[in-house]
């Protein structure tokens, strides 16, 4: 090859490569989500639309939610339609927790004594561990099937939980269970809508940053690998059964957390938080946002809140139009919001 033919090849000096440029072009796009996810309710705060600003935390709270749901489907390959069951378990620790807070009575009271709290730390820790080992439970089992059996399995457990919360009285049953007073923080006003918004808002970042963290380390190359093919992995000396059950864990503990908030943003907890259709919402929104992208379920819960606001104020059958974006993006973007904004499809 002669010299010139070799200089029309190479790299243009001052010019981005096409890999560069993606990646410029995928990080200015997430900046913009959560620039945009930040500011907007700041701005809207100090003009006094507190309205906005409870729903920027709904919102917040959804994506973060989504994001335990995309470490389990995105990453893992494990179709989860049950993890409503986290997202409740997590607004009813918060719920009888500042029931029985309310009431200085035990929430356990043999054969050692556990009184309830309004401190947002225990109950955070509460919520991680308890649906950590729920997860572990149900994730021991599920995890020995594949494909529908999975599905339907993940599907059952959480509608068990369902109809138990229906069923139990002494914390509302079907009508639900009222939280009077906001849980607080030491030295923080978490009823002012702001500061409860950067408290989701923080909750959701640090969800963002632990779910790169795993995907970047060898166990979130061992986990692509288990989605990719299982066979090859076990041929590597290395089980891809509790390499799933982890990620699986460690994603209901995600959501958890995110439903324990949830319930302290509305105030209120019932088992609509366990049904399937809060299963087929976080499913919906990381399918809108892009399975497998770090940032999709943002991108995600941000359309379907939207979607909802503004279509649901105009007519009772927003659901239609949602349901035609939907088939948008599995028939023309299968990368979802995400994969057409970043401009190049791939798992992240």
């Amino acid at each position: 090859m002669n010299k010139s033919n070799t200089s029309t090849l190479a790299p243009q000096p001052g010019l981005p490569t096409p890999a560069a440029s993606w990646y410029d072009r995928k990080g200015l796009v997430q900046i913009g989500l959560l620039a945009f996810l930040l500011l907007a309710p700041l701005a809207l705060y100090f003009l006094g639309h507190i309205y906005y600003v409870n729903l920027a935390s709904r919102i917040t709270l959804i994506a973060m939610a989504a994001v335990g749901l995309n470490l389990a489907i995105g990453y893992g390959g494990m179709v989860s339609f049950g993890h409503a069951a986290y997202f409740g378990l997590g607004g009813y620790v918060a719920g009888i927790s500042a029931y029985h807070a309310f009431d200085f009575t035990p929430v356990i009271g043999w054969p050692i004594a556990i009184p309830g709290s309004d401190s947002m730390l225990v109950i955070w820790l509460a919520a991680i561990l308890l649906c950590g080992l729920l997860a572990l439970a149900i994730g021991a089992i599920s995890l020995r099937t594949t494909g529908v059996y999975f599905i339907m399995i993940t599907l059952a457990f959480a509608q068990m939980m369902y109809y138990f919360a229906n069923s139990w009285p002494t914390y509302g049953g079907e009508d639900g269970l009222p939280i009077f007073l906001r849980n607080g923080l030491p030295w923080v006003d978490t009823n002012d809508a702001l500061t409860f918004f950067l408290i989701c808002f923080g909750g959701l970042v640090l969800s963002l940053a632990l779910t790169s963290r795993i995907m970047k380390s060898r166990f979130g190359a061992a986990l692509t690998m288990a989605r990719l093919n299982d066979t090859r992995l076990a041929t590597a000396g290395i089980s891809p059964y509790p390499i799933r059950l982890v990620a699986f864990v460690i994603s209901a503990m995600i959501t958890g957390l995110a439903g324990a908030l949830y319930a302290d943003l509305n105030g209120f907890v019932s088992p609509t938080m366990l049904s399937w259709h809060m299963s087929g919402e976080l499913m919906v929104i990381v399918i809108l946002g892009g399975v497998g992208r770090l940032y999709g379920p943002l991108a995600g819960a941000l359309l379907f809140v939207m979607m909802e606001t503004l279509l649901g104020g105009m007519t009772e059958y927003w659901q239609l139009f949602l349901g035609l974006v939907l088939l948008f993006v599995v028939l023309f973007a299968k990368h979802g919001v995400m994969g057409w904004l970043a401009g190049r499809e791939r798992h992240e």
